[in-house]
């Protein structure tokens, strides 16, 4: 994709990476500013790449490239492995549901429409130098290349109980929990700092989990009817 936009002059490339490449940071809530040099998956490390390499192309071609850091995002038209849709269809269906860590992580879970704001509004904005950048003392965030790193999350981390419970509450049904330890290369918490999203570009997540998630159920039982 990089080696497109060189041939192609693409003015500005927006691209999805994850806030799984804090790995094992734990100080929260998670910056731009802070290093992120331990993934804990090799998913994570694949993203951190993608950044890396950005960077690379932002240098050497001034190709603007700005990283979105996605956290934990959901809603509908989302992929049917992951645990909001797993947990909907088993509770709907009176099967068990897997809780890992029992129930105690916490995510910044942030509903698609907020996310697609954000790309929109990143997009829009084209990355550009930093003329504050000091090689001595690097920002992670930024560069003497067109080229940024934000998070973008809803800034309001939940327990997955709570999760759980607002997918209870929107179903009107109890789940079977089975619960379970943690899996290797998961993290008990993310929790993003989105100051320079709002600062920079006006980003401000607007759906609450509770709503978040009854949209969510409300679209899953239209489209996967009894």
């Amino acid at each position: 994709m990089l080696e497109v936009c060189r041939h192609h002059s693409t003015p500005h490339l927006t691209y999805a990476s994850t806030s799984s490449v804090y790995g094992a940071n734990t100080k929260l809530p998670f910056s731009e500013h802070d290093g992120a040099n331990h993934p804990l998956q090799f998913y994570a490390a694949t993203k951190r790449a993608n950044e890396l390499m950005a960077h690379s192309y932002s240098h050497l071609y001034k190709l603007p490239t700005t990283a979105l850091r996605f956290f934990t995002v959901y809603g509908p038209w989302g992929r049917p492995d992951m645990a909001l849709f797993l947990f909907t269809k088993n509770i709907r269906e009176g099967k068990p549901i897997q809780i890992f860590n029992y129930g105690n992580h916490t995510r910044d879970f942030t509903y698609v429409d907020d996310i697609v704001s954000g790309v929109i509004l990143a997009s829009d904005h084209i990355a550009e130098p930093s003329e504050s950048w000091d090689s001595k003392h690097p920002d992670p965030a930024s560069s003497n290349a067109p080229y940024r790193v934000f998070n973008i999350g809803n800034n309001n981390p939940v327990t997955l109980v709570a999760y759980i419970d607002a997918i209870e509450a929107a179903l009107g049904k109890k789940a079977i929990r089975e619960e379970l330890p943690m899996q290797p290369g998961d993290v008990p918490d993310t929790y993003a700092d989105v100051t320079e999203l709002v600062k920079h570009l006006g980003y401000k997540p607007a759906t609450s989990v509770k709503d978040g998630v009854a949209k969510f159920v409300e679209w899953y039982q239209e489209y996967y009817p009894a």
